[in-house]
């Protein structure tokens, strides 16, 4: 069964650290390009970084640019985001999404993707 499952989410306070991670089953990430994405209530959905197949080119929006950190474990077949400095704008349920593809879009594209996970909530407390 192909399936992707997030986990390490949490409620932390404003200019915490957590670590994200999207563990992939079914399918290897060595041709899989993978998102994560974010929504928020009474919000659109946001991607927020991307990472090719080969871990060798890294995405990231502008809202978390040098706060967040996408990473790869192939050993592992798990995606990572560690996100540092915390704002409680960062609050949000964070999704991972797979796209058989090797490259990250330079344009999001959720429709894009083939295989999504249920989601993981972060809560930044002011």
């Amino acid at each position: 069964q192909l399936q992707l499952v997030e986990s390490g989410g949490g409620l932390v306070q404003s200019g915490g650290s957590l670590r994200l991670s999207c563990l992939a089953s079914g399918f290897t990430l060595d041709n899989t390009a993978i998102t994560w994405f974010r929504h928020a209530p009474g919000q659109e959905r946001e991607g927020v970084s991307c990472i090719s197949s080969s871990g060798g080119s890294l995405n990231y929006a502008d809202s978390v640019k040098g706060r967040f950190t996408i990473s790869m474990d192939n050993a592992e077949n798990t995606v990572y985001l560690r996100m540092n400095g915390l704002k409680p704008e960062d609050t949000a349920r964070y999704y991972c999404a797979a796209e058989s593809t090797h490259y990250c879009k330079s344009y999001v594209c959720p429709a894009c993707m083939n295989y999504w996970g249920k989601g993981t909530l972060v809560t930044v407390s002011s």
